[in-house]
């Protein structure tokens, strides 16, 4: 494994301050929510089950599902830091209602009546006598909560919201090892070191005793407190402002899908911008998936992406495949009787109705076709003489197939697939994430998988890619797309892109691949580097 380079050791820094602002902004809000609701039922125990059963409810939903279902909230503004931290504050509380109520719990009986005696007031007991004793017990929790969330926040990548699960998603994608180490090292020091440091402040509050009392009295001295808390919330701020910076005028968002291809096509876009206008570019790649990035830029969270046309055909606008139903009628106006391959009609027909429907502008294809690729091993085709998918079909009985989790849901996905062909496996193909199923296919874990046409791996893996003999799936050219609100305020913006139309040749796209997922060369050089080659500036 080579050594990082110091552009990736500058990334490193930079997705590690907006891991660690994510997880204590999370933080603080749980704390500031958590701290005064764990009193409040403690002092009204009907409320403990429910808020509790709630709280627990909370933690049983997979994370990247509650991510999920917080895009969807209006008033979180979409994708970015907003839902991840909302969504890191949620998985925080239990911990944090955990341990003010255990706490306070074990107060011994005696302790809080001694004080009464003494004539303080509730409130005083609880500030110096209950609060004092229970410390431990709610510092172990806010423990508990600062690992769980550094550990969730890595997901948050997923909607767009940065932090080191940028570097894993990345590498999952592109099957880089360095890249998954890049995200995975510095979230595990992070969590050691929050929990260290937390440790050692414990330490400190519960030093036994009266001292103990002490100096929890110290801290919660007016004069001093307030300085301290409104200090972190200003550096707390400025940190969000730097790390987060709004989008302004002069500010576009571009995004990607999560797997290499998508990487390369995004940086494209963002250093064609940066070349063609003054516009500044705030990339977030590698977010969920195609529909991720449909709302994302239907609804403004990010500017344009690139999607392709039979995505956009089957995926977006719900309609069947060009030859689902034959050579004849198709489901969506304008395409009767199509030819085999009819890529400048799909085009032409998405093109009018994200207009009409989305407010979106399909802009002019990229040059080349990336169609989903139904792939066997090498050797496999060569020994049983396959060159087609019908081919394949008698052998299928005894394989196990292995598809993308969007594959397996799409409406030109496997379900139509096996229906045109006939396919029968003896179990039910295996889900993953998509960069796994070239491994998985090469080590023989599995028989068959759908990629993609412009893969570098295919050949580097010995992989064959069977002929779709029927014409099951339809043209999937790369084509930009940009929210039209976003081109009407920004004019500059799409005869910046449109320079790029039909630049990419499917060679091409598939050594830009290679470059990046078997030289392990950056995305940003390599596009950089085809630029400069294409005389497009630097």
């Amino acid at each position: 494994m080579t050594l990082p380079t110091p552009s990736l050791l500058r990334e490193i820094l930079l997705r590690s301050g907006e891991h660690v602002l994510l997880v204590g902004s999370a933080l603080g809000l749980a704390l500031f929510i958590g701290l005064p609701l764990g009193l409040w039922i403690q002092r009204h125990p009907r409320w403990t089950t429910p808020v509790l059963s709630l709280a627990n409810g909370v933690q049983t939903i997979p994370s990247l599902a509650i991510f999920g279902l917080l895009l969807t909230v209006p008033l979180l503004g979409g994708i970015g830091p907003t839902p991840a931290i909302v969504a890191l504050t949620l998985y925080a509380l239990l911990p944090i209602l955990r341990g003010v109520l255990t706490g306070l719990v074990q107060v011994p009986v005696g302790l809080k009546e001694a004080g009464r005696a003494l004539g303080l007031t509730n409130t005083q007991v609880l500030r110096h006598v209950e609060m004092p004793v229970a410390l431990p017990v709610l510092m172990a929790g806010i423990r508990v909560a600062t690992v769980i969330n550094v550990g969730v926040a890595t997901i948050a990548a997923a909607i767009g919201a940065g932090g080191l699960g940028v570097f894993i998603f990345r590498g999952i994608a592109t099957v880089d090892n360095q890249q998954i180490l890049a995200g995975a090292l510095p979230a595990a020091a992070i969590a050691l070191g929050a929990d260290a440091s937390l440790g050692a402040l414990n330490q400190q509050l519960t030093c036994g005793g009266l001292g103990r009392a002490k100096v929890w009295v110290r801290w919660r001295q007016p004069i001093r407190s307030v300085p301290l808390v409104v200090a972190f919330i200003l550096v707390l701020a400025l940190g969000i402002r730097l790390v987060f910076p709004e989008a302004g005028s002069g500010t576009v968002r571009i995004g990607s899908k999560n797997f290499t291809e998508q990487f390369i096509l995004g940086e494209l876009l963002a250093q064609q911008i940066e070349a063609s206008t003054d516009l500044i570019v705030m990339r977030d790649f590698g977010l969920g998936g195609t529909f991720l990035c449909h709302e994302a830029v239907r609804r403004g969270a990010i500017d344009g992406y690139v999607e392709y046309t039979g995505t956009a055909w089957t995926a977006i606008l719900k309609q069947s495949p060009p030859q689902a139903e034959g050579h004849g009628q198709t489901s969506l106006a304008g395409l009767a009787d199509p030819s085999p391959n009819p890529a400048s009609e799909v085009w032409e027909q998405a093109r009018r109705v994200y207009a009409e429907r989305f407010g979106l502008t399909m802009m002019s294809p990229l040059g080349f076709e990336n169609s989903f690729a139904i792939l066997i091993r090498g050797a496999m085709a060569r020994r049983l003489d396959i060159a087609t998918i019908s081919e394949a079909v008698p052998h299928t009985a005894s394989w196990t197939a292995g598809f993308s989790y969007e594959f397996m849901k799409r409406k030109d996905g496997y379900d139509g697939l096996a229906r045109r062909y006939g396919l029968r496996f003896p179990t039910t193909p295996k889900a993953m994430d998509l960069g796994l199923t070239y491994r998985a296919l090469a080590e023989g874990q599995v028989d068959l998988i759908a990629g993609d046409s412009t893969n570098g791996l295919v050949a580097s893996l010995d992989l064959t890619q069977l002929n779709d003999n029927l014409h099951y799936f339809p043209p999937y050219e790369a084509v930009p797309v940009f929210n039209t609100a976003s081109l009407s305020r920004h004019p500059a913006l799409e005869e910046a892109i449109e320079a790029l139309g039909g630049r990419l040749s499917v060679a091409t796209m598939r050594r830009l691949n290679a470059q990046v997922e078997l030289e392990k060369r950056s995305v940003e050089e390599v596009v950089a580097t085809w630029r400069q080659m294409e005389g497009l500036g630097a």
